[in-house]
């Protein structure tokens, strides 16, 4: 899979140093929202991706709605070694899901070191070492955001009080010693702990939106009332156990419990008032309110809450058949409880006509098993010929279906001048639905519900070569998915809302193309775009093919570097992202559902910093070595991007779409400490 350098995120110009906000800049992947850590790969979903911690695998909260209520993601970049990412056609070894798969690393490290990140928008601080022997390492890290600056940008003004800590470690023994045929030793076990601590609360005040067109601007004024609120607390812990049996054979073992525990509480009352704008200019009343098409009221109540549990065992073993053929052969069982609450209603009073949009009351406690295996088989051939193939199994025991799926990867090099690769890749690659898809509208969970399943189908090309003397890549890659059992969502917001049944086709097809190397001497940058089309076929709506939620036909991702001449450490950073507009329809609506388009997303955070060297990155004494100084304008161009739309309703009974747009322009400044 591609390798990402996790260095690469630190110096990021976004709203935070997530891994997230790279992979939103490579080709296939979508990201629209910089309040939120969920991005969307070749058309799927946020539920659609795999991500693992050293084996482990990672989970979201359940009932966050926003981005401003998510908090962090779950990757801590200051921990990590290495960062691999895929966007489809991946090995047997790696789960069941459709989309992508993220496999993140953390740290053994050599000697003591150490980082303390500090900004507006909140900080971070790591420590890693070893012992002499280096047979015991440790790494922790801590890291806190408060993005109530950044919040006050939004169109709604109030109090927000958000706030995100977690912390996490993990803790490495080489039980064995060293010797000649394991210079790492023979038997080694790692455990990692994780602990994230997630507050929002927000007292909004009010609003006021101007939307429409130029010579037809309409205005809505809302007041509210209330509060709402939202916590949760995740634990993870994980223990890792690695053993040689032989130089050829090998084991790793490794064991993982979630714990998680969900609060959604909202009281909130919101009157609006809709009215017309005089856009003459030159007259008295300009850009003022003329004439009013609807006043009214909104409510929405929440008390949920969600009790999760979640333990999984895998076992590997790695067989080196040859010295160019490896065997891996797998197992994974997972134990899985949810308890879930829903008591939740809303409701629009215009014209003194109520209507209820929302009424939900369930209470859902399921408790499931997992098992899962795989095999495959890796060799090189005829010294420019490479090949992966084999089969993964899952059996989940709500549904009683067991999912075979077969995968294969070919690379050939033809030898010729350059570094040229040409890769194939097909499988399958199937879905067993998680809670989120297991809930329909109605809180209700479905008793038949079954896996999505897919075909991936995916060509390309690999290019190394040299201009200007410099290093360059350039990838491209054409892919197919055809998915059937397709379970059909809606999306709020980043709250994705299923049907809770399998009553769609759909495909994804597309082309990503990426070039990247040093246009810049000793400056990383790359170019990405990506085309894609999802369309989907719901049984029951009386349409054809549609448009899918995630449907965002042309995706533009750009990260620059440059420096000046002669001076590295003065540096500029800019991260550039274009997404087409997304499909939507107002709620409740089969015939118009995903009629209209969205707003295109348009953003540019540009960075600029300084490096103060003190001592070489390789000198082993105690001490401050480096200082890192950045200044970050963050939505450069003031962009008015959308992110969802509220539904209001005049007096004649007409709905228009409002939109809720994201943060606006914001100077940030941070400041990281190397030790």
């Amino acid at each position: 899979m591609p390798g990402i350098n996790p260095k690469i995120a630190q110096t990021f110009p976004s709203v935070d140093q997530d891994v997230s906000r790279v992979l939103a800049t490579l080709p296939g992947v979508v990201q629209s929202n910089e309040l939120s850590s969920q991005y969307r790969v070749r058309g799927g979903n946020y539920d659609e991706n795999l991500i693992y911690v050293n084996d482990m695998p990672i989970y979201r909260p359940f009932l966050v709605r926003s981005g401003q209520q998510e908090g962090m993601t779950f990757v801590n970049l200051d921990l990590a070694s290495s960062v691999n990412f895929s966007a489809g056609g991946w090995e047997p070894r790696y789960g069941d899901k459709l989309s992508s798969v993220l496999a993140v690393e953390y740290k053994e490290p050599q000697r003591f070191a150490g980082s303390v990140s500090v900004g507006l928008l909140g900080g971070s601080a790591h420590v890693e070492g070893a012992s002499k022997n280096k047979r015991f390492t440790h790494v922790t890290g801590i890291r806190h955001r408060r993005m109530e600056f950044l919040l006050n940008t939004l169109p709604t003004q109030g109090e927000y009080f958000p706030r995100y800590t977690d912390i996490q470690s993990y803790i490495s023994y080489r039980i064995s010693k060293d010797d000649t045929l394991y210079p790492g030793g023979r038997t080694k076990i790692g455990w990692f702990n994780g602990y994230a601590r997630n507050r929002f609360q927000v007292f909004p005040q009010s609003r006021e939106t101007s939307f429409g067109t130029l010579s037809n601007v309409l205005r809505l004024f809302v007041a509210f009332l209330g509060t709402e609120e939202m916590s949760y607390d995740t634990y993870q812990t994980g223990v890792n156990l690695t053993h040689n049996f032989s130089k050829k054979f090998k084991t790793v073992f490794t064991q993982s419990l979630v714990l998680t525990s969900e609060r959604e509480n909202s009281d909130l009352e919101a009157g609006y008032r809709l009215c017309d704008v005089n856009t003459s200019l030159g007259t008295n009343s300009f850009n003022e309110c003329v004439s009013e098409r609807g006043v009214g009221t909104l409510y929405r109540y929440a008390r949920n809450k969600l009790e999760a549990w979640f333990y999984t065992g895998v076992l590997r073993n790695f067989w080196k058949v040859k010295r160019n053929q490896m065997v891996e052969v797998g197992f994974r069982y997972t134990i899985e409880g949810i308890q879930d609450q829903l008591n939740e209603y809303s409701f629009i009073d215009s014209a003194d006509f109520i209507t209820i949009t929302d009424r939900i009351k369930s209470e859902n406690d399921i408790q499931t098993y997992r098992l899962e295996g795989y095999a495959q088989h890796s060799i090189d051939f005829a010294k420019n010929h490479s090949l992966v193939y084999g089969v993964r199994l899952n059996y989940w025991s709500f549904s009683d279906e067991l999912l075979v799926s077969p995968r294969i990867q070919y690379a050939w090099t033809p030898g010729w001048k350059g570094d040229f690769v040409v890769r194939l890749a097909a499988g399958a690659y199937n879905q067993p639905p998680f809670y989120r898809e297991m809930r329909g509208y109605d809180g209700l969970v479905n008793p038949n519900i079954k896996a999505q399943k897919s075909l991936h189908f995916i060509g390309g090309t690999d290019l190394k070569f040299n201009a200007w003397g410099r290093p360059f890549h350039f990838t491209s890659e054409a892919y197919v998915k055809l998915l059937r059992d397709v379970i059909p969502y809606d999306i709020d917001n980043i709250r994705i809302r299923y049907y809770g049944e399998n009553s769609a086709r759909a495909y994804h097809a597309g082309l990503d193309f990426r070039v990247g190397g040093e246009f810049i001497p000793g400056a990383e940058s790359w170019f990405s775009l990506g085309i894609l089309t999802a369309q989907e076929n719901v049984e029951g709506d009386g349409r054809e093919w549609i448009r899918r939620p995630s449907d965002q036909r042309i995706n533009l991702g750009i990260y620059f570097q440059d420096h000046l001449p002669g001076n590295p450490s003065v540096r500029m950073y800019l991260n550039l992202l274009y997404s087409s507009g997304w499909p939507f329809g107002p709620p409740g609506d089969l015939e118009l559902r995903q009629s209209f388009q969205g707003a295109d997303y348009r953003r540019v955070d540009v960075g600029f910093s300084k490096i103060i060297i003190l001592k070489p990155s390789y000198v082993e004494s105690a001490g401050l070595k480096s200082i890192w100084l950045g200044a970050e304008i963050l939505n450069l161009i003031a962009a008015n991007n959308t992110i969802s739309y509220l539904w209001i309703q005049d007096t004649s009974g007409n709905y228009y779409a409002v939109p809720n747009n994201l943060s606006q322009r914001f100077l940030n400044l941070r400041a990281i400490f190397k030790f």
